[in-house]
């Protein structure tokens, strides 16, 4: 069964965690966004109080829906990274559920099949890390990698990190991973609902993919992008990243 927590009061906002993190890992971006919306905190599947939870995206995103829907009703709906990839789908699963769509150093997927392919091979050697080491010495180790360059140490919420377990974060990378996914792109302009790409200016991977996104969607999808900071840009630059978010929920 798929696990959330709520928090604060106002129009709800269902927001999806990244690989290796939790409903808890969203530290003050979630406590100030909680002072004007009714925070619906999802552990995806294979992390924090879902690690139990063996699903692919589609899968996945299917759970979520069923799981917070009833609650929250139609709703916007933020992901970051994996996260934003799961968001992803439940828009274009379940779009009576997503009034709005805020999608966070994201990607609709890798769109060439040996790129695919390769990434999918990387994936299954972290899965066989993470079940060699354990959860501890692999976040250790994750946070280390290139993209969370930028990403202060006080900031990466290591201790919601760490209530998953190692079968669950190996099952996610064989199942959810970007390699296993079916690139989304020629699906993008089935999206009727606003939407709004985020991503880190440091993160120039992340800032193109963001583009293409929007140029995808088409003029309901408009791009943001936070300045110093990276990957992680609301970890890196919470209020920045908050102050964008509540003012684009506020908008008409």
């Amino acid at each position: 069964m798929i696990s959330y927590e709520q928090t604060g009061s106002g129009p709800p906002l269902v927001m999806l965690h990244g690989f290796t993190q939790s409903a808890r890992t969203w530290g003050k971006a979630a406590d100030a966004l909680a002072a004007s919306h009714r925070l619906l905190l999802v552990d995806a599947p294979g992390h924090g109080r879902s690690a139990g939870v063996t699903a692919d995206l589609t899968t996945g995103a299917d759970l979520m829906a069923r799981a917070v829907g009833p609650v929250a009703g139609p709703a916007a709906w933020l992901g970051y990274s994996m996260g934003g990839r799961f968001a992803l789908h439940v828009a274009l699963g379940h779009p009576d559920l997503v009034d709005r769509l805020i999608l966070v150093s994201t990607t609709a997927g890798i769109a060439d099949a040996d790129e695919r392919a390769a990434r999918r091979q990387w994936d299954e050697d972290l899965a066989r890390r993470v079940e060699s080491e354990g959860v501890g010495p692999f976040v250790t180790w994750w946070l280390r990698q290139p993209l969370f360059a930028t990403l202060p140490e006080e900031s990466a919420q290591m201790e919601g990190r760490m209530g998953g377990d190692a079968a669950g974060l190996a099952a996610s990378l064989r199942l959810a991973g970007t390699g296993a996914q079916e690139p989304l792109w020629a699906r993008l302009d089935e999206l009727a609902m606003p939407v709004l790409v985020v991503a880190g200016r440091l993160d120039t991977r992340y800032v193109d993919l963001a583009e293409r996104l929007v140029e995808a969607i088409g003029p309901n999808a408009s791009i943001r992008v936070i300045e110093e900071a990276g990957h992680a840009c609301h970890l890196e630059q919470p209020e920045r990243f908050t102050d964008l978010v509540a003012g684009w929920l506020a908008e008409p």
